[in-house]
């Protein structure tokens, strides 16, 4: 059985990282969602949620996909999991530098590969700070993030319905 981890902050998960698992499904018989519980950076939300959003994003996909915390060295979260594989969506030039220096790291750190893909085009513009920055503001998320996740963001800044 094929398997990948797709780690991340996913801080909140949307549509674009839900776009990632579900075309990673087409290649890897599983998933595992791993979600960074303490990354170098001021989170809106704690790991709970985080992890508690995005399954109930990845619910119709069933047991082909789980979500996990970690918090620790990748490399070592996939060695207790026993998987090699990596998958990192990428957006822009930039984020391709920055993820091949990982990619190259991890390789050395521990021989796991790491697959690259884009998200689909109706996605590709999608990023959990514009997502936040959009909800600071009670604007419109549709079409950017699950209904689940929406109402969470609402409520963190007590927006209205």
């Amino acid at each position: 059985m094929s398997e990948a981890v797709y780690p991340g902050t996913f801080d909140p998960p949307h549509l674009g990282h839900l776009d990632i698992v579900e075309r990673s499904l087409k290649i890897f018989d599983r998933v595992i969602i791993a979600i960074a519980e303490r990354p170098r950076r001021h989170l809106l939300f704690p790991i709970e949620e985080r992890i508690e959003m995005f399954g109930k994003m990845v619910e119709h996909l069933g047991d082909r996909v789980r979500v996990k915390s970690f918090n620790s060295l990748l490399v070592d979260f996939m060695r207790r999991e026993g998987i090699r594989i990596i998958v990192r969506g990428v957006r822009l030039f930039t984020d391709f530098e920055y993820e091949l220096q990982i990619a190259l790291t991890n390789y050395k750190l521990a021989e796991v590969e790491t697959v690259f893909m884009m998200p689909s085009q109706e996605h590709i513009h999608i990023s959990s700070t514009i997502v936040r920055d959009i909800a600071s503001y009670c604007g419109n998320l549709s079409g950017l993030v699950h209904p689940f996740v929406e109402e969470k963001l609402r409520e963190r800044f007590g927006c209205g319905s």
